[in-house]
């Protein structure tokens, strides 16, 4: 086949083994890559139930037929396990040398199965793996473990590492990459740590497959110029994906002390133009030409890359304002290697809690100093308090009760990005519905929402714009897979994506075959989770309760006095799952599932919880 390398390396930790593995062409087109074969992949190997930290848990990093060829944004890599975090299916992508260095390698996945009985890491060089001692590496942050590994393997080495919140097994731990790159908000991080596997390092020299090299490297280049062109006449790159900030404080939907509040009259120390004003570097991910890593100093004089959900979730949601002291928690969270987005979370839940009389402790919002300390101890698990904060907000709401799980700002346990939904109830639907939890990337609606249509609406329009984004992320961006940047913030056009996909693969596919696909993949994901959780109901695809309340209103600004209302937003998530072909609690039926050629997995569904 064209495009696809056809191979699949699986390596076993506990037996030091690997094997090469092939795949079918139709298993390709089925499920095109990136999420698409994690999710199928994982759904086929795993029990229900399975320990997301056992060694029968696997690790899956996954690239598509777009991966690392040059075209616009294409170093992205999808890493998938069950989530310790949530339970059920998660993953993330990252931008990482490693997508260009696998697919020399010769592999479009690799499947990492058992536990090491010491701390090691794997090294890939085309047909060889060799299983190295981390005896040096653990115990060390993202930064120093990315500067060892490129020392003996060249800058150009594909690395993917955990920080000390992996092997600590913090649920919100991610995968790092290349300083500034960062994936797998659902504990991606602790998967690896589990098994400990502290690193993959990989090099290849082989071609990348396509359909015509000659053609497919004369559009993808000439387009990543185009790309570079429109972001310098956009100048989108100056403030980067910070440029946000301000609009969200402006249209009240920045999350602001554990998103109580909707804005703040300090928020501009934060936005893009201060960051962009700080800048000391910046950063990308492979094939980029509109690079959006804006590095700041932050207090104690280290570099720290931020963008728009760090921002947001460690600075506003915390009322801490000195963009120094922000970026100084970012760097922590970064070379700890935990999710910057659940941490700000985790802290601001924290703080509400203590403040409500939930919990016990001293930490206040706008303390950026305990802050630092709480996240040192979160990822080191010190003590009572840090092991707490390691386990996320569902869990800590869990322990401390007294009404606290309403204002844990998460959905299935994946904590909030940096969206404010009080009032904004297609984001809230879009937060609420994702088989993984909440997550802005899965269905980013809230621009069009508060400029395009009536705020407060909640018609099948803005369910339908719902199904919409997510059948674009998931068809495209998370299955090729590819940043999303380039149409997001610049409008290139999608019809371009199909064109890559045909130029790599030979291919006649329309944008239609990619959405048919996302539906098939948003099942799955869907139906990952019913297995997981047989007797869920429609409850598990509703926003914060606290978002309902309205106590909870603003008292003052452009949405004084509105709040969510519960009886619409079920009318709202009725209008999504007629649109999906999911039945009332959330469940696709066997008839929407066979229609997506899921005839076998709607048969194991069945056999664990109803199918209507």
């Amino acid at each position: 086949m064209k495009g696809w390398t056809g191979n699949i390396l699986r390596i076993n930790l506990s037996s030091k083994t690997f094997k090469r593995e092939s795949y079918s062409e139709d298993f390709a087109r089925k499920w095109i890559g990136g999420r698409g074969f994690a999710v199928k992949i994982l759904w086929d190997e795993l029990e229900a139930g399975v320990d997301p930290l056992g060694p029968d848990n696997k690790l899956v990093v996954a690239l598509g037929p777009m991966a690392g060829i040059p075209a616009p944004n294409s170093g992205k890599t999808v890493v998938a396990a069950k989530s310790p975090l949530t339970g059920t299916y998660g993953d993330g992508n990252i931008g990482s040398h490693i997508t260009i260095q696998l697919r020399k390698a010769g592999y479009d996945v690799i499947i990492i199965e058992g536990k090491s009985g010491t701390p090691e890491y794997v090294f890939i060089e085309d047909d060889k793996v060799s299983f190295l001692p981390a005896k040096g590496l653990w115990g060390k942050g993202t930064f120093e473990t990315q500067k060892a590994l490129e020392m003996k393997y060249g800058k150009t080495a594909g690395i993917l590492s955990i920080g000390q919140g992996g092997e600590n097994k913090v649920l919100y731990s991610v995968i790092r990459s290349m300083e500034g790159r960062a994936g797998g908000r659902p504990g991606m991080g602790a998967v690896m740590g589990s098994k400990n596997l502290k690193a993959i390092v990989v090099k290849g020299t082989k071609e990348i497959p396509m359909e015509d090299p000659k053609a497919m490297k004369a559009l993808g280049v000439a387009d990543l110029r185009k790309v570079g062109e429109m972001d310098k006449k956009s100048k989108w790159s100056v403030q980067g994906t910070n440029a946000v900030l301000a609009w969200c404080n402006e249209m009240a939907a920045l999350p602001v002390r554990n998103m109580r509040l909707t804005s703040h009259p300090d928020a501009w120390k934060l936005d893009g133009q201060r960051t962009s004003e700080a800048r000391v570097a910046t950063y990308g991910c492979p094939h980029c030409s509109m690079r959006c890593g804006i590095a700041v100093l932050d207090k104690e004089g280290h570099e720290s890359e931020l963008d728009y959900e760090n921002v947001g979730m460690l600075g506003p949601n915390l009322e801490i304002f000195d963009i120094k002291q922000m970026a100084s928690l970012n760097y922590l969270c970064d070379d700890f290697g935990t999710d910057t987005i659940s941490t700000g979370a985790v802290l601001a839940f924290y703080a509400d809690a203590i403040d409500h009389g939930a919990a016990d402790g001293d930490f206040k919002f706008g303390d950026a100093e305990r802050a630092k300390e709480l996240i040192r101890m979160a990822a080191l698990r010190n003590g009572a308090v840090g092991d707490i904060l390691a386990d996320g907000s569902m869990r800590m709401a869990r322990k401390f009760g007294k009404g606290s799980e309403a204002y844990a700002m998460h959905c299935k346990g994946l904590e909030l990005s940096a969206y404010n939904c009080k009032y904004v109830p297609g984001q809230a639907l879009a937060f609420g519905v994702g088989p993984m939890g909440a997550h802005h990337k899965e269905a980013w609606i809230i621009t069009y929402e508060l400029k395009e249509t009536e705020r407060g609406s909640y018609g099948r329009d803005k369910a339908q714009k719902v199904v919409d984004i997510q059948r674009i992320r998931t068809g495209i961006f998370e299955s090729l897979p590819l940043c999303r940047f380039p149409w997001v913030e610049l409008g290139w056009d999608l019809k371009n994506y199909p064109a890559y996909f045909n130029a790599a693969t030979g291919s006649r596919w329309t944008l239609d075959d990619f959405y048919k696909t996302a539906d098939r993949i948003w099942a799955l994901m869907k139906a990952f989770y019913a297995r997981e959780f047989p007797n869920l109901d429609r409850t598990a695809d509703y926003p914060p309760m606290v978002y309902f309340d309205p106590a909870n209103a603003d008292k003052e600004g452009i949405i004084k006095g509105k709040h969510l209302e519960l009886d619409k937003y079920d009318q709202l998530l009725d209008h999504f799952y007629d649109i999906r072909g999911w039945d009332k609690r959330g469940v696709p039926t066997r008839k929407t599932m066979e229609t997506l050629g899921l005839r076998q997995e709607a048969d194991e569904l069945q056999r664990i919880t109803r199918v209507e």
